[in-house]
């Protein structure tokens, strides 16, 4: 996460509670990072987290039925049917 690329970086403010704020210093020197190392990788996992999660996505009508011929035809691959076929882990 880090870069030597000055020019790009920004400043980030915020307000805790003092609870918080000692709460995050903790875990920060729990893994040996300062503060800001700490704050900065943890909001970028949650966000990464938050937008790989994202249900709902828009396409251009032409796009969205091109998408929804690829989903509705028929497997091709024999691996892949196999793998689909196939019970859960948590379900043997």
């Amino acid at each position: 996460m880090q870069t030597t690329d000055t020019a790009n970086r920004t400043k980030l403010s915020l307000r805790c509670l003092v609870t918080e704020r000692d709460l995050i210093d903790r875990a920060a020197e729990a893994v040996g990072e300062s503060r800001t190392e700490f704050m900065l990788k943890s909001s970028c996992e949650q966000a990464k987290r938050v937008l790989l999660d994202q249900r709902t996505f828009t396409l251009p009508e032409d796009q969205y039925e091109e998408f929804v011929r690829r989903l509705d035809a028929p497997v091709e691959n024999e691996k892949l049917k196999a793998l689909l076929a196939a019970k859960a882990p948590w379900e043997r």
